[in-house]
């Protein structure tokens, strides 16, 4: 009375059965250039490797292609190398920045210098002499001329920055800034123009 029921078709011819259809739909897009590839033709093509066969020599690669940028990060700090720069030296107005920045004797570069020197003498000096009173007021007075210094020098920037280029990028003033208060030989990338070499 009742037909046999037909036996559910298993995943794999499932997955077959898509695959045709969807080769099938392509044919009729682009048109029958070529024979359809074979059954055999399509598993093989499906049957990619999630991972690489050789996870070692793979992993050793990667390494060393890590090692390769890293080293040509390095060099470009060095030389200047827009290409290899990490993304917060990258761009003309931070080239512009930097050689400013080189290019002006700033009193931020000795701040460090002058808290090192507080430190030695707070440790030798009683907290409680006259002298202390006379080196804490020093260092003070030499903290507010660096805050004036970097004042003009942000104020200065910010005026080169918008006569050469229109419009300055957010957070290039503050990174000429930061620059000034670093060490002149310390500073990455290297500096590349000289003293009172300011660019044009």
């Amino acid at each position: 009375m009742f037909g046999r029921k037909k036996e559910a078709p298993t995943a794999q011819e499932s997955i077959d059965q898509q695959a045709a259809e969807a080769a099938a739909r392509q044919d009729a897009a682009l048109g029958k250039g070529a024979p359809t590839p074979k059954r055999k033709a399509q598993e093989a093509a499906r049957k990619r490797p999630l991972v690489p066969e050789d996870r070692k020599a793979s992993k050793a690669a990667e390494r060393q292609a890590v090692q390769d940028q890293r080293a040509k990060m390095r060099q470009a700090l060095d030389t200047g190398d827009e290409k290899f720069l990490p993304l917060r030296d990258k761009g003309p107005q931070k080239r512009f920045a930097r050689d400013y920045v080189d290019a002006r004797f700033s009193l931020g570069e000795y701040l460090m210098f002058g808290a090192l020197v507080f430190v030695i003498i707070s440790l030798i000096v009683p907290a409680s002499s006259e002298q202390m009173v006379y080196v804490l007021g020093g260092f003070w007075v030499m903290f507010l001329a660096v805050f004036v210094d970097v004042f003009i020098l942000s104020r200065q920037l910010r005026k080169k920055l918008a006569a050469k280029f229109g419009e300055v990028e957010r957070g290039t003033v503050w990174y000429g800034s930061m620059r000034s208060m670093q060490f002149r030989k310390l500073r990455l990338p290297k500096p590349l123009v000289k003293r009172g070499q300011y660019p044009s």
